[in-house]
């Protein structure tokens, strides 16, 4: 009985300040202690990436169940735990950036100071405790501020992750017809650096096509291209190989050593195989450089003729001048001999070529 008290007492201070806590577990007042039982407020737990950087949510979900949710359940200028039940916490895998302002890696507990026209986000170094009862401003991290706007009404509040960019994600609170955005921004290319350096102390370190990855994404990335050809160079170290040969002619293309990069292109596609120089051409073809695809299918029909690949590159160039009888021959050829992965795209481009259709992108 003396339990049962405590926890009713506890449950009365509770209710009687903010919203969104667990309400009676039983009709008698009482909730379970001893026991795990259901919560009203159920558990979620939501993730989303950014480069390598993990934002992960863990909260409970109160109901509006009829209630005058905003300046009444959750009063306006008190602190609130912007969930149910203990600490709603937020934990972040790398440092990140809110609102601007910098924010270590860790977990935090989340609170919120909501008024009628803006909102203060508080990270708090406490994540271990019930609600916001016992929140202390002195243990802090981060206070950013932000506006609240209308949406969409929503029944148990929800954690959403929007407008998601390659570096940054809006973070949103939503609860019956209000949206509490702010903004989570990490600076990826430098964490993915981190990352390929540590990585490249273990396993990756010691095959051709972890140098060459690494050495690719810098690339990509167009940054620090002379770590990248470091890198490049290691991994033809290991294994010489089109990729990673094909990659250092990009490095050097990108450093402005035409020559260089064009005799290196050419010392790739001499150690390409026919479906690495498919492939590749092909690739070509998507980033909307069709000539120089067609140049590279030119090399695998002389070095592979006889190819179902091979066929299917002719009936390509073909297509490109208008010559869809030509083409359709050769994707015909191509047909018998393709694996079977292949066939239905091939079908589906002799129907094309038959009604006169160009099948290239």
């Amino acid at each position: 009985m003396r339990r049962l008290l405590i926890c009713c007492a506890g449950l009365a201070l509770i209710t009687g300040g903010f919203a969104g806590v667990a309400r009676a577990q039983f009709k008698n007042g009482g909730q379970a202690i001893e026991l795990r039982l259901p919560t009203i407020s159920q558990r979620a737990i939501t993730t989303q990436r950014i480069g390598l950087t993990d934002i992960t949510i863990n909260y409970c979900r109160p109901l509006v169940g009829g209630r005058e949710i905003w300046g009444k359940a959750v009063p306006y200028g008190q602190v609130w735990r912007a969930g149910a039940n203990e600490n709603t916490t937020i934990t972040f895998t790398d440092d990140v950036s809110v609102e601007g302002h910098a924010l270590p890696a860790g977990t935090y507990g989340l609170h919120t100071l909501p008024t009628a026209d803006q909102w203060t986000i508080i990270f708090s170094k406490n994540s271990t405790s019930w609600g916001s009862f016992s929140y202390d401003e002195k243990e802090d991290a981060l206070r950013v501020t932000v506006k609240a706007h209308p949406a969409e009404f929503v029944e148990a509040l929800t954690y959403s992750f929007d407008d998601p960019k390659p570096d940054s994600v809006a973070v949103t609170l939503r609860w019956e017809k209000l949206a509490v955005p702010f903004k989570v921004s990490a600076d990826v290319n430098a964490i993915v650096l981190r990352s390929i350096q540590h990585q490249l102390r273990n396993t990756g370190g010691f095959t051709w096509a972890g140098f060459d990855e690494a050495a690719n994404w810098l690339i990509d990335a167009n940054t620090n291209l002379d770590q990248a050809m470091k890198w490049e160079d290691q991994s033809i170290q290991i294994e010489q190989r089109f990729e990673n040969l094909l990659g250092k002619s990009m490095i050097l293309e990108e450093q402005g050593k035409k020559q260089e990069a064009a005799a290196m292109k050419t010392k790739a596609l001499d150690a390409a195989n026919g479906l690495q120089l498919h492939f590749y051409g092909r690739s070509l073809q998507g980033q909307k450089k069709q000539d120089e695809g067609f140049e590279v299918f030119k090399i695998n029909v002389k070095k592979h003729p006889n190819e179902w690949y091979t066929h299917g590159e002719l009936a390509r160039m073909a297509s490109a001048k208008g010559d869809y009888e030509t083409a359709s021959k050769e994707m015909k050829l191509a047909l018998p001999t393709a694996p079977d992965f292949a066939k239905p795209g091939i079908q589906r481009m002799i129907a094309k070529l038959d009604k006169k259709e160009d099948i290239n992108p």
